[in-house]
């Protein structure tokens, strides 16, 4: 399932080659994930590694999480005895 829903961000991913020759990528609706690097796959890669401390970091901090392709990602609170 998070194998799912990450590829299913990344294919919302947007590509744009800047001015020096690098690469920059976002995800839309993902606030501050983000990378650069020299190739597209050197961005996609390190896009990749931000998504993954991003989703760490929300499920942690218990913050919403953006619904991809129909994945919802939460934390299911369990009741101990």
């Amino acid at each position: 399932m998070l194998v799912e829903y990450i590829q299913g961000a990344l294919e919302k991913a947007e590509y744009k080659k800047l001015e020096d020759g690098t690469w920059f990528a976002e995800i839309p609706g993902f606030e501050g994930v983000w990378a650069n690097g020299k190739t597209v796959e050197e961005c996609r890669k390190e896009l990749v590694e931000v998504l993954e401390e991003w989703l760490i970091l929300k499920l942690r901090d218990k913050d919403p999480i953006p619904v991809v392709k129909g994945i919802e990602i939460r934390i299911k609170e369990i009741a101990t005895t």
